[in-house]
């Protein structure tokens, strides 16, 4: 397994990202946090940095959304930490409403903050990564992805399946260099981007989930379902069985 020492994490101020932090600062790495509350960036810092006082972790203010802003963050850490090895491209929403419904606004603030700005992340990681041709791109993805869901899922999962589409094109495009491109799609996961949702069967606390999702970002297969049981087979539901069937369960 290829250690990846310096890692950096986008949207790491709360929920996945600031758990996938924690678990990864517990191993040993050194850090790149970044994400729009400055705040909690700084008392994360301040967190591991108390428990763990022999790594590095350098914090920036970013807004995902500001794109010129994404490329000028990443290669400041770069710059910082003399090399980033390893970007999760995490950051993320979980917004959305039935189309035509009159949310247009608010489902476009989705599709630019899940889809736009990752893709604006996943190029500036590249640049990075294509300089020395070497390093690790993860994108976090969803089981929302694999097949189109009603309501608040619509929107939301379609920006998830073209990040995954779009991670398996950097994987396609990068293959036989030492670039190594990684798509996580986890299941329901008891973090602030949950909160609103109404049904969330299977759901595991967020050491557990995080501490999953680590494990799977290690391994740096191309796609890895997290918690992998059940995700496995729902997944597989998803993706084959009847639409009618499905919508019984949602």
């Amino acid at each position: 397994m290829t250690i990846r020492q310096r890692i950096l994490i986008t949207g790491a101020s709360a929920g996945l990202g600031r758990g996938m932090a924690l678990e990864f600062a517990a191993k040993g790495r050194d850090l790149a946090l970044c994400a729009r509350r400055l705040d909690r960036l700084i008392a994360l810092r301040d967190e591991i940095v108390g428990r763990y006082p022999h790594i590095r972790v350098v914090i920036r203010a970013l807004d995902v959304t500001d794109y010129d802003q994404v490329f000028a963050v990443f290669r400041a850490f770069d710059e910082e930490l003399g090399g980033i090895d390893r970007v999760i491209v995490n950051a993320g929403i979980g917004r959305g409403e039935s189309v035509g419904t009159g949310h247009f606004a608010e489902n476009l603030v989705t599709v630019n903050t899940n889809f736009v700005a990752a893709l604006a992340q996943c190029e500036a990681a590249l640049e990075l990564f294509r300089s020395r041709d070497q390093g690790h791109l993860v994108t976090i993805s969803s089981v929302a992805s694999v097949r189109g869901l009603p309501r608040s899922q619509t929107v939301y999962g379609a920006t998830k399946a073209g990040l995954s589409a779009l991670t398996e094109g950097v994987r396609a495009d990068t293959w036989g260099s030492g670039i190594r491109v990684s798509a996580i799609l986890p299941g329901y996961i008891d973090t602030e981007i949950l909160s609103g949702s109404r049904r969330r069967p299977f759901i595991v606390d967020a050491d557990t989930g995080c501490r999953a999702i680590v494990q799977a970002i290690e391994r740096e297969r191309p796609t890895a379902f997290v918690p992998r049981w059940p995700w496995v087979p729902i997944a597989f539901l998803l993706r084959h069985a009847p639409l009618g069937l499905i919508l019984k369960f949602l």
